[in-house]
This record gives structure tokens, C-alpha cells and sequence, in this order.
């Protein structure tokens, strides 16, 4: 699929008009078409429809940078927000200090992109369906069917990317083609999580297995993808039920994530990398290990200040890089590792050497812009140091970068497989998977005694411990992935593990801390341009 995000989105962004639609570009006239009609006559063009789906996905930049990660990381005891100040980044600066308001605009930026990416989901639904009765070729009626799984997916992932962070959402299958149908009921938390679950259960029935696409086609959604979202989002949803005390439905749930789970496990398709740091390198792109990812490819042609729709390569690099050109190219020193996180991995353990790099002082320039509140940490995942960290990966320009970004990787698959099974009582399948993830990098099988955050832990071979275990190996092995912040909101820890985090943190940091209101926090609000464009109702005290 690299290769194909080249595709001319002009027809696509003249026609999908979605809720949020207030973009120029949206609504300019595609030369030479004049209808949907004229232009999705082939299953060419039905493909094209449905690659505009992934777009979205994949932007990062619009009037300001809004990744996930700053939600997942940032916002979390895993990541600072970094950068040269305190004063560089006053969005992120609100994130990372739960000081956010209604016009956040990283906030704002990432609401607007998800919708974008259901408008075009739409549309590609409403002309595939209305286009298959027309395909005479079996091969053609075969892939149309698979390209409506993929919308199918990609509507779903979306909306679960809006659930987590905002809450119900209003539940949309239609082309929106007039203002005067922004407005829009907002379904509950149920209802929203049910409309997912839905869309990937047929994703599932009409998405192919992994090793059935061509390489030029590695990256779109499958089956496994399809089955790793199903189990994640009935994972959510049952600790989503157990927080608000249905403790039956949460089992039922649980039990639908675990099946999801054996489906995957019994698949085939996918396995650990020998070796942890493959994950994050272009030769790990789209390997066994990889169930679904963002592809991005590099450009030497800077689309700075162009608006989202043109995003082909990825900021995170040069955001996340030392701000010193002591590896080569210097980058903004955004989200950076907390001491906390760095002290959460156990002795030996090399995965925090593959997450976080420690410069030495002789490394950093200017000391004063790479130290954030006495934080010198960096965040290199994402970064393309090379594994000894001798060097960066040279990018041929600064916003270009080429690295996909891991959204669901196998090992996740299989820590969320080992937490269902926990709460369900199977502790013996849960030990298992969570000892496969712990096998790779050479560490002790649960139960077993280690050291974390500088004391002595010791995990006894009971539910609760492996619990904690679990929630435990999920930190480190997911570390800067943009994970943190939603495990422990549906967990129901957020509160008090970020008021344990912030005061072990330094006098600087915790002089820039806000408060955590719980009922209120672990929700971002709806941006007040939404609500005056839609009418949409807010989330609790904003």
C-alpha cells in the first residue's frame, strides 16, 4: 500500500462533505467530473474510494500537530510534553497539566480528522453497494467485497479513536452532503461501542487473511486486524460495564474479547520479531508482528503549513528527536519519557533501552532547551536512532518522515488476550500469553520477583497479582506508543496513579500542574467550534 498514497484525493475531497466539512478545499469542483456517477464506474475507482479511507489516518498536522500520541503519551505518567519550554507548545503544555478547555486546538484538530476519515468511509459504503450489482467479473466482485470490509474497518477504527477520547458519539452511515444534517443525535457509550463492534464483525466476514495480499498491498486492514480490533474493543467495553457495576455484562464481554483473541492466536498469521527494536525500523514495517499499521513514505517535498489532507510522511520523527544535531539531525524534543517510566522497566530489561535515551550531558547542546523540568530523557521509538544510537536516520526532509507507525502490534494482541483471561478466571491461558511477551526480551515467567521503581516486587501466583502483572508488562512492552493514557482510564486508575505520579516528580513539575477531576478528566471536551457548528451536546463539567 506504499505505494499508493499518491493517489489524487481531489474527486474524494470534492464529494465527501462530512459533519465537520468547514475546510475550502472540501468543497472546490473537480475538473472533468461532474457527479459520484460519472467518476465510481469501475472497480478502479472503487478502490480509490476506498484508499481515501486510510488518509486520514495518517494525518498529523493540520493548523497545529495533533497526534495520538499526545493524548496517549503526554497526557499519561509516561511521557512530558517537552520541547524547548514551557512556553512551546501551549496546547500540549494544557494536555500534559489536565489544563485543557473547549478550544484546545490539538484537541479540536484531532476530532475534526476522525470525522473526516467517517465521511469518506461513507462514501465509499454508499458506492460500493451501489456499484457491485453492476461488476460482471468474479475477480472484481471479490475485491469490492473486500473493499467494503475495509471501510467497514476504518469506520470503526475512527469511531473508537473518538469513543476513547470523547465519549458517544452521533452514529452516522450516510453520505452528510448538506449543512442542514450537522446536527446530529449523540448515542451513549453503549450504543456507540455497539455501532463498532458491528462494523468489525463484518469487516471480519469480508476481510481477507494477511498472508492472501499481495506485497504491494501490505498495510490494509484484515482479517487478523479486524479480529484485534474486535477483541480490543470488547476489552474496553467489559471494563467500560464493570466501572459502571455490571459485572455480568462485563464477563460477557470479556468472554468476546478472549474468543477474539483464540481466532487470531489460531490464525497463523503472526508472530513476535526475534528481536524488539525490528518493531521500530523499516525492515519491521508490515512484518509478523504487525497487525495493523499507519504507512507513511518519505517525500523530499515539504507539505509544512499545507493543511491535512496532504500528509504523506510523518512529523512524529523530527517532534520526537533530540533537540541536539549530536546524532546528525536535530529534532523538537517533544514527548518526552518521565523518570517514572524509565524506573518502571526491571533490570535487564532491554526494551527500555529500545524505548528511552538518556544523553549524556557532553550530548546535549543546549542543555537548557533539552531539559524539561528536569526531565533530559528522549523518546526514541519513533526517532530512528540507530540501535547502538551512534546515529539518526537522515531525513531528506525534516516533516518527511518514513517510519509507519505500529497500531496494533502482536504483542498487544496478546497482553489483551492475557487481561481477558485473567478477569474471566483462566489464569493458566493469561500466564501463558503474558510469559510469551516477557520470553522474547529474556525475562523471568510470571510469577516471579523483580525489581520496579527501585523496590523489590514480588508477584504471587494469585488473580489480583496477575492483574497487576499484566497491567504492568502492558506499560513497559507498549512504552511511547500512545497506549498509557487509555489503559488507565478504562482501568479506572487514572485518578490516583497520576496523583502518585506527580508527586514523586520534580518542584519545577509539579509548579505547572493543573488538577485531575475525576468524572471530568478522563474525557477531552467536544471543541467548542464543533459545538457551534453541530449543535453536539458537551462531555461533564467543560
Amino acid at each position: 500500500m506504499r505505494l499508493k498514497q499518491y493517489i489524487n484525493m481531489a474527486v474524494v475531497a470534492a464529494l465527501a462533505v462530512g459533519m465537520t466539512s468547514c475546510n475550502d478545499w472540501l468543497t472546490d469542483d473537480t475538473p472533468g467530473t461532474n457527479n459520484r456517477d460519472e467518476y465510481f464506474t469501475s472497480i478502479s475507482t472503487l478502490e480509490n474510494v476506498t484508499n481515501a479511507c486510510y488518509v486520514p489516518l495518517a494525518w498529523e498536522y493540520g493548523d497545529t500537530y495533533y497526534s495520538e500520541w499526545f493524548f496517549g503519551d503526554i497526557a499519561s505518567d509516561d511521557a512530558l510534553k517537552g520541547g524547548q519550554g514551557i512556553s512551546d507548545g501551549g496546547d500540549a503544555y494544557d494536555i500534559d497539566n489536565f489544563k485543557v478547555n473547549t478550544n484546545n486546538e490539538i484537541v479540536l484538530e484531532y476530532y475534526r480528522a476522525q470525522w473526516q476519515g467517517i465521511a469518506r468511509c461513507n462514501l465509499a459504503l454508499d458506492e460500493i453497494a451501489k456499484k457491485k450489482g453492476d461488476l460482471t467479473k468474479a475477480a472484481d466482485l471479490l475485491e469490492a467485497d473486500r473493499l467494503e470490509g475495509e471501510a467497514h474497518f476504518m469506520r470503526a477504527f475512527y469511531y473508537f479513536r473518538l469513543l476513547r477520547l470523547y465519549g458517544g458519539m452521533p452514529l452516522i452511515e450516510e453520505v452528510i452532503d448538506s449543512s442542514s444534517k450537522w446536527a446530529q443525535h449523540r448515542a451513549s457509550v453503549a450504543e456507540t461501542f455497539d455501532f463498532i463492534v458491528r462494523d468489525l464483525q463484518q469487516a471480519n466476514r469480508q476481510l481477507w487473511l494477511k498472508s492472501k495480499y499481495s506485497p504491494s498491498d501490505l498495510g490494509r486492514a484484515t482479517k487478523g486486524a479486524a479480529q484485534a480490533m474486535l477483541l480490543k474493543a470488547n476489552l474496553y467495553y467489559a471494563d467500560y460495564l464493570e466501572n459502571n457495576n455490571d459485572v455480568n455484562g462485563a464477563q460477557a464481554k470479556f468472554q468476546l474479547a478472549k474468543a477474539w483473541g483464540d481466532s487470531i492466536m489460531a490464525s497463523g498469521q503472526y508472530s513476535l520479531d526475534k528481536n524488539f527494536f525490528t518493531n521500530f525500523t523499516l525492515a519491521g514495517e508490515n512484518d509478523a508482528e504487525s497487525v495493523f499499521e499507519i504507512q507513511y513514505v518519505e517525500d523530499p517535498t515539504s507539505d509544512y503549513g499545507e493543511g491535512e489532507g496532504f500528509t504523506r510522511g510523518t512529523f512524529t520523527l523530527i517532534l520526537q528527536r533530540s533537540r541536539s544535531s549530536f546524532w546528525g539531525q536535530a529534532g523538537w524534543g517533544f514527548d518526552k519519557p518521565t523518570e517514572n517510566l524509565y524506573n518502571e522497566f526491571e533490570p535487564g530489561d532491554p526494551r527500555r533501552d529500545s524505548t528511552i535515551l538518556r544523553p549524556a550531558y557532553g550530548q546535549m547542546e543546549t542543555p537548557a532547551q533539552e531539559i524539561y523540568t528536569g526531565d533530559s530523557l528522549l523518546n526514541r521509538k519513533y526517532a530512528m536512532y540507530t540501535e547502538d544510537n551512534g546515529s539518526c536516520y537522515h531525513l531528506t526532509h525534516d516533516s518527511r518522515g518514513p517510519l509507519n507507525n505500529k497500531q496494533i502490534r502482536y504483542s498487544d494482541v496478546l497482553l489483551m488476550y492475557a487481561e481477558a483471561c485473567c478477569e474471566l478466571g483462566d489464569l493458566g491461558q493469561a500466564r501463558s500469553a503474558l510469559n510469551s511477551v516477557r520470553a522474547r526480551v529474556g525475562l523471568k515467567s510470571f510469577p516471579y520477583t523483580s525489581i520496579i521503581q527501585g523496590k523489590t516486587v514480588t508477584y504471587a501466583d494469585t488473580q489480583a497479582d496477575l492483574r497487576a502483572a499484566i497491567r504492568h508488562e502492558r506499560r513497559v512492552e507498549l512504552a511511547m506508543e500512545g497506549h498509557r493514557w487509555f489503559d488507565l482510564v478504562r482501568w479506572g486508575i487514572a485518578k490516583e496513579t497520576m496523583d502518585n505520579y506527580i508527586a514523586g516528580e520534580s518542584e519545577e513539575a509539579k509548579a505547572q500542574w493543573g488538577s485531575f477531576t475525576k468524572g471530568k478528566c478522563e474525557l477531552f471536551p467536544i471543541p467548542s467550534k464543533e459545538i457551534d457548528l453541530t449543535g453536539i451536546t458537551q462531555n461533564p463539567n467543560y
